[in-house]
């Protein structure tokens, strides 16, 4: 059974960091890309970054030069490092995997496997 588990979320103040954790297991996490996005109440889902298998890395809009995505494949485990946080950083976090190939996608469609998601909330 393929489980992907966020962890690390919860309430910081404007400027402030969070560090985002990804615990997959029930699938190959060291041949598979990783990707988290977001989603804030009344909005769509929104890419933030993915990382391949090999460490490449692809990021989104939203994640500026504020955040950072890493892997860690013994441990079948994906971060997601949040600095200088802003209010409109404010929703749930989600880690998505695709199992079907190798590469990386923006598409959250593309991603066949999902975590439940994490509470982020940035306050003024």
């Amino acid at each position: 059974q393929v489980q992907l588990v966020e962890s690390g979320g919860g309430l910081v103040q404007a400027g402030g960091s969070l560090r985002l954790s990804c615990a997959a297991s029930g699938l190959t996490f060291s041949r598979i890309p990783v990707g988290w996005f977001r989603q804030a109440p009344g909005k769509e889902r929104e890419f933030v970054a993915a990382i391949s298998w090999i460490g490449g890395v692809i990021y989104g809009d939203s994640a500026e030069d504020r955040f950072a995505i890493s892997r860690d494949n013994a441990k079948n485990t994906a971060w997601l490092q949040m600095s200088n946080l802003k209010p409109e950083d404010t929703a749930v976090y989600y880690c998505a995997a695709r199992r079907a190939t190798t590469a990386m996608s923006r598409i959250p469609t593309e991603y066949d496997s999902w975590g439940q998601g994490t509470q982020v909330t940035v306050s003024p």
